[in-house]
């Protein structure tokens, strides 16, 4: 810091300024992928409770740590690797009074992102009952045994999944993902292999099992998980648009 403030050089300043910015920005990417589980997580045991148990719990305390503390950790650190996204200096400087959990980012993740997860999350459980006998039933659905296993197993396989959407719709917060490139970071990629081998072996390893409390399920199943992938950033691509249209909108109105 010292160094900025002794150099005359404005190129050096810009360059301090625009870093500081990006670092900001990367913290509230993280943050939102982060937040963005919290929702399929909890609602699990919403409806478990709203049902009187009639519903059973789709993901359980074990299944959640293995996401939080295991498949979302090394996807996470690559957001905070994010180069500056286009633009970033063309805006006016921030509040000093904004946190970086603002609520923008908290309506993006938990009342946007958030439901479109857990619609996915009980809709990959469902499917597990619905192809084993119990085509059709919402209710009164064996909360127990290796059906049961095997259906949260999905439920928390399809958390993963659809995390990887949302990796990459959180590398962007106006601009479309696809004007930064897929490759453009290439630790995003290591997470996402990371995240995948590791709810391979907590779905099929046995040791895994016994600790997380899963059951294997047909591998033609990833099929139906991995078409939900790309929901949350679809998803979070249309609201991009819809932003950069109401903005220029604004600008040609000229409102401030």
């Amino acid at each position: 810091a010292d160094m900025i403030l002794t150099d005359d050089n404005f190129a050096a300043i810009v360059h301090a300024i625009e870093e500081g910015r990006t670092v900001y920005a990367n913290i509230k990417k993280f943050t939102g992928y982060i937040f963005t589980s919290n929702t399929p997580e909890a609602v699990p045991f919403i409806l478990f409770a709203l049902s009187g148990g009639r519903i059973p719990l789709a993901l359980n305390v074990m299944h959640i740590l293995a996401v939080d503390l295991g498949t979302d950790l090394v996807p996470a650190l690559a957001l905070g690797a994010e180069k500056a996204e286009p633009g970033i200096m063309e805006r006016p400087p921030r509040n000093l009074s904004e946190h970086v959990i603002t609520p923008a980012l908290l309506a993006r993740a938990y009342m946007f992102l958030g439901p479109l997860q857990s619609l996915a999350v009980m809709a990959a459980f469902y499917h597990q009952y619905w192809s084993h006998g119990y085509a059709g039933q919402w209710l009164g659905l064996p909360s127990e045994g290796p059906l049961y296993a095997s259906a949260t197993a999905m439920a928390l396989a399809c958390v993963v999944t659809t995390q990887i959407g949302n990796l990459f719709a959180q590398r962007t917060e106006r601009i479309s993902v696809l004007s930064v490139g897929l490759f453009s970071n290439r630790l995003l990629w290591v997470g996402v292999a990371t995240e995948l081998a590791l709810i391979v072996l907590i779905v099929y390893a046995p040791p895994l099992q016994s600790v997380v409390g899963t059951e294997s399920f047909d591998p033609g199943n990833w099929l139906f998980l991995f078409a939900w992938a790309p929901l949350l950033l679809v998803a979070d691509e249309g609201r991009k648009f819809l932003l950069r249209a109401w903005e220029r909108r604004r600008i040609q109105g000229g409102e401030p």
